[in-house]
């Protein structure tokens, strides 16, 4: 039995996680949240990593019941996301494989959410819809590769929630997504927006641009309520990507879809993309909140795989990157 243990750090949350042949043993995560208004910088989102992970790791083995004897691999986030929290992760994961003599592996974040989806859901080739804070992309596996059908061209379909929430004063706990979600349920005027499709690619920043100028003047003047307009951007948006992934579907011929990343948790999308898979009779697959936001198991899936095919990442490569595209990966454990 190969037993992985993964380090997640991109953006505001901190998880640690180990896998023991496809089983959860333990996840722990630790979430940095700011004030309503405000968003996470680079700098303060590692000063919280670096305060918190050494609890979290030890949270990790405590509940697996498992000691350092025991690990296999050292997994890690290798990029995409923000520089200064990646890098504090990173050298943790990199000191804790040296002090345990444990090789290391080196992880796509969007490959590990991918991965993670795939362990809990049992999907077998389905076409994936990437949403999360800083990514947003149609994938399917073709080739040793992630391919990326679509994608947005500009911010991320998760930023343009946050950036919306921070306009209108949106508590960030337990985030703003889902702060949103929960007044969109309440809202009942569907308010015109850009809708922004071109070709298999989506962008988020001209309605982010026009609902932040237009909503504190509608709501000032009572032409809606806050509810009603969380309501129309959620509409519009996840409109949008369920377009965009059925036609990914239909270019590959494809007859299941996994929605995986922090956005992936919203009912409304997932009852959205519900709708159309009912239509062409394919299946929706999707995961809660534990597997859905960053986390730390779905890097040690990922890593699990990786490292039971042969791979492993050298000390001196052991480098973190802001940006690491999804199709940049050999995948080397799926045929």
């Amino acid at each position: 039995m190969t037993v992985v243990i993964g380090f997640e750090g991109s953006a505001n949350k901190i998880g640690i996680g180990i896998i023991r042949d496809g089983e959860v043993l333990s996840n722990p995560r630790r979430t940095y949240i700011t004030p309503p208004g405000q968003g996470f910088l680079p700098s303060e989102t590692a000063r919280h990593h670096r305060g918190v992970i050494l609890t979290v790791l030890k949270e990790a083995l405590e509940q697996a019941a498992l000691t350092p004897a025991d690990i296999d691999c050292v997994a890690y986030t290798k990029g995409p996301g923000m520089g200064a929290p990646l890098l504090t992760v990173a050298l943790v994961a990199r000191t804790v494989a040296q002090l345990w003599g444990r090789p290391l592996v080196g992880v796509n974040h969007c490959i590990g959410h991918v991965e993670m989806g795939r362990l809990i859901t049992r999907a077998h080739n389905p076409t994936v819809l990437y949403v999360s804070g800083g990514n947003t992309q149609v994938i399917a596996y073709s080739e040793r590769r992630y391919r990326i059908f679509g994608e947005t061209i500009d911010i991320a379909v998760g930023n343009c929630l946050d950036r919306f929430a921070r306009v209108i004063k949106i508590s960030n706990d337990p985030s703003p997504g889902y702060n949103i979600e929960q007044m969109a349920k309440r809202g009942s005027q569907y308010v015109e927006l850009p809708y922004t499709v071109k070709g298999m690619d989506v962008s988020f920043s001209g309605i982010q641009s026009y609902i932040e100028e237009a909503a504190n003047k509608m709501l000032a003047s009572a032409q809606c309520t806050a509810e009603d307009l969380c309501f129309s951007l959620q509409e519009t948006l996840f409109s949008m990507l369920v377009e965009i992934t059925e036609r990914a579907m239909a270019h590959c011929g494809s007859q299941e879809v996994l929605i995986v990343g922090g956005v992936g948790c919203n009912l409304r999308l997932q009852e959205m993309m519900g709708v159309m898979c009912k239509e062409r009779g394919a299946k929706l697959f999707a995961t809660d909140e534990r597997f859905c936001i960053d986390n730390g198991a779905m890097i040690a899936q990922a890593g699990w795989e990786m490292f039971r095919s042969g791979q492993v990442t050298e000390l001196r490569d052991s480098w973190i990157t802001q940006r690491y595209r999804t199709d940049e990966v050999e995948v080397t454990w799926r045929d």
